[in-house]
């Protein structure tokens, strides 16, 4: 008996650590759930590479994880054809300034800002490095920012191991197969991201995910 309440209390410890070092999604995106924008607008990504086919493949693929998390998104090529009307099409001119004018045109709740660093062709993969952050057009603040530094291996495309990337290649089978590895990388660096945004109006999981562990906020691998 005296050596089992010696092994219980370690047990009870080593719990209690666990717990406490757990991060949940309100905990790491407590901005999103005190604004929980309902309508979003994506804009065209910052591209800061050589490769200028990143910003446009990024930024038709971003609404998609978005809707399926619960928001209701600007369609892009709507939003596309009126940003450039309105000669707004460079997201560098406003991603530090006030968003209020996005909020009274479009009726957004929040902006998507990301911003490419990295995108270069590698052996069976592409190497991506991008950041993003989603910011209310009431308040300026940043409600979500995340990044990622990933390897995309594309190698198992047309395995399609999950559900994913099945659809994924049913999608763009129509495409050349260079073009299709860009935009399936594209696809999948976003869904990277935004598979650990807090869940929003338009989803069952509604204000029901907040102690559900986050991913971690920078992902490298």
């Amino acid at each position: 008996m005296k050596k089992i309440i010696p092994i219980l209390m370690m047990a009870a410890v080593l719990c209690s650590c666990g717990t406490a070092n757990r991060i949940t999604r309100e905990s790491q995106y407590a901005a999103m759930y005190e604004n929980m924008p309902l309508t979003i607008l994506v804009m065209p990504p910052i591209n800061n590479t050589s490769n200028v086919e990143a910003k446009d493949l990024l930024y038709t693929s971003i609404s998609r994880p978005l809707a399926e998390a619960g928001y209701y998104v600007i369609s892009p090529l709507l939003a596309m054809d009126i940003l450039k009307a309105e000669s707004a099409y460079d997201a560098e001119m406003f991603i530090d300034k006030p968003l209020t004018m996005f909020r009274e045109y479009f009726g957004a709740d929040a902006v998507v800002f990301s911003q490419i660093d990295t995108w270069t062709k590698r052996g069976f993969g592409i190497d991506t490095k991008i950041r993003y952050m989603i910011k209310s057009t009431a308040s300026g603040d940043i409600l979500f920012d995340r990044s990622c530094d990933l390897y995309l291996d594309l190698s198992e495309n047309s395995g399609g191991h999950s559900i994913l990337s099945t659809l994924v290649d049913l999608a763009v089978s129509a495409i050349n197969t260079a073009t299709t590895d860009h935009i399936v990388a594209a696809r999948r660096a976003n869904y990277y991201i935004f598979s650990d945004i807090p869940r929003g109006k338009y989803s069952p999981e509604y204000l029901q995910d907040k102690e559900v562990e986050a991913q971690p906020k920078d992902i490298k691998k």
